[in-house]
């Protein structure tokens, strides 16, 4: 076990967004567990770094590209399907650094396109891997988040909105589900007076270069400008953990609007994918209140836990 000021585990970290969070949290000072089902032999693979959104991008080689950057870093294989792995790599975490700070959950699976087109083999994957994995993913964490009192989770999932659903529910169904977790979870944080936790969901503003989007530049390349580089996401990610809890905790964050209100950044040139490009944004300037009047009023607290008669 290694004396490691602040670990972080990134799942869903072999290549884009993730591994570029991965990657900057170890430039950071933290020691990153990189998750994710794709392994290959690191020191085989060439050229060195792969390009970051194609597939000879692998936990192997994220954790070779930390480790040779002078950070710490360990990659562990895990399938967020099945619950089983995932407890197998929360405990490889705390095993191998002795603790667990920081939760970021990008693994997600996707697939755009009508109720009427959408097969159910595709909508049972989604909901596996994106709000049933984010779940098991943070039941298996919140034990060793909690023995701080200090820990922080950070989801991938969208702010809340009627046309987020449109052309994609299917996937919307399993994302908006992710950040009622976010925002669920934060009451649960608060209620247990848990005051120093937190959990934030983080969306991109405007689109961020990845394998998917290549599938579109590749055919045609004017779409690269607008298209923002990772590097957005990973800046966003660590203003949050910097930020106070009570700031941050079951919030659902644009990366663009955090980092204009809470660090400051005014100019986001430096993250356009083609220099001089100004890409669109694609989610709304306002987002719908999901508060209401009565908030504050739960009525009779019901906990089924610590009902005896309840049957699973």
């Amino acid at each position: 076990m290694m004396d490691i000021e602040k670990v972080a585990l990134v799942v869903g970290a072999s290549r884009g967004i993730g591994r570029q969070v991965a990657i900057d949290l170890a430039k950071n000072g933290y020691a990153v567990v990189v998750a994710a089902k794709s392994t290959s032999d690191a020191a085989k693979v060439q050229p060195f770094p792969p390009d970051p959104n194609s597939t000879a991008s692998t936990i192997s080689t994220v954790e070779r590209e930390i480790r040779e950057a002078g950070g710490k870093a360990t990659a562990v294989p895990v399938d967020t399907r099945d619950y089983s792995s995932v407890e197998r790599l929360v405990q490889k975490t705390v095993e191998t650094y002795g603790r667990l700070d920081v939760l970021v959950y990008n693994s997600g699976a996707i697939w755009w396109a009508s109720v009427e087109d959408t097969p159910m083999k595709r909508f049972q994957l989604m909901q596996r891997v994106n709000p049933e994995g984010l779940y098991g993913t943070v039941q298996a964490a919140l034990p060793h988040l909690k023995r701080e009192k200090q820990g922080r989770v950070i989801v991938v999932s969208p702010p809340i909105y009627s046309r987020f659903f449109r052309g994609k529910t299917a996937y919307a169904m399993g994302k908006v589900g992710m950040s009622v977790l976010t925002k669920g979870l934060a009451m649960d944080l608060e209620r247990q007076g848990l005051h120093d936790m937190a959990i934030t969901s983080i969306w991109p503003a405007a689109a961020i270069e990845s394998a998917a989007t290549n599938k579109f530049t590749t055919k045609n390349p004017d779409e690269a400008k607008d298209l923002r580089k990772a590097t957005i996401f990973s800046d966003a990610i660590l203003a949050m953990l910097k930020a106070p809890p009570s700031v941050v905790n079951g919030q659902l964050e644009l990366d663009e609007d955090f980092l204009r209100k809470h660090a400051g950044v005014t100019d986001f040139s430096k993250y356009s994918v083609v220099p001089g490009s100004s890409p669109r944004r694609i989610m709304p300037a306002k987002f719908p209140d999901l508060t209401v009047e009565e908030q504050a009023d739960e009525g009779r607290r019901y906990d089924s836990a610590k009902d005896r008669s309840s049957k699973i």
